[in-house]
């Protein structure tokens, strides 16, 4: 029972999605463009790299929030961060209010790995940014991270139960990409330097 709560407050943090009330205040749907999802990612190459880095804190932020929450409230209870951290994650790939199209989870999961154990979130957010820069593609960052997480907490915390919690994330995560991966092969996925270096996209 307490699982299941905890799992409900995770989904329902999760559903909270800035770029969709920003895109809405600026009177656009940013669906319609970019990579056509409500995250992070989409935000930066359609409103501009100032909105998406307040997207990318509020996305990272509600995730923090809903492990520190579900680790206070249910302390006695096993893997609780990782079980109210999925549901976050997955709170926010699908939203209810949106029609379960929200955004893919990258930044939701690293706030989750970050509340979870801050000194592997910073090495994770390490292997993140030297990837992306390497290849100039976020989603091969993304791969790296959403595969070393469960891989390094399983062993560190000799648990298999704990990688197989964070492999749900993950593997939501990785199917969710599979456009991006495509438009890899075909040349056209917008890379990061093109990213941060063009201004707002998208105007009413």
């Amino acid at each position: 029972m307490f699982y299941i709560l905890t799992i409900l407050i995770g989904y329902l943090v999760g559903c909270s999605n800035l770029a969709f009330f920003i895109s809405k205040a600026k009177g656009v749907d940013i669906r319609a463009h970019g990579s056509a999802n409500l995250g992070t990612a989409n935000a930066t190459i359609t409103l501009g790299w100032r909105m998406g880095i307040l997207v990318g804190i509020h996305d990272i932020g509600k995730a923090v929030l809903a492990v520190l929450l579900a680790e206070l409230l249910f302390p006695a209870l096993p893997h609780v961060g990782a079980v109210v951290g999925v549901a976050c994650v997955l709170g926010h790939i699908f939203p209810f209010y949106l029609k379960f199209k929200g955004g893919k989870g990258l930044a939701s999961f690293l706030g989750m790995t970050l509340a979870l154990n801050w000194k592997f979130a910073l090495i994770v957010l390490t292997v993140v940014l030297v990837v992306t820069l390497i290849t100039d593609y976020l989603v091969l960052g993304t791969v790296a991270a959403v595969v070393l997480v469960p891989l390094y907490s399983g062993i560190a915390e000799k648990s298999l139960t704990l990688a197989l919690i964070l492999c749900a994330a993950s593997a939501v995560i990785l199917i969710k990409h599979r456009d991006n991966y495509i438009r890899i092969l075909g040349g056209t996925e917008i890379g990061l330097r093109r990213t941060l270096t063009k201004k707002d996209r998208v105007s009413k």
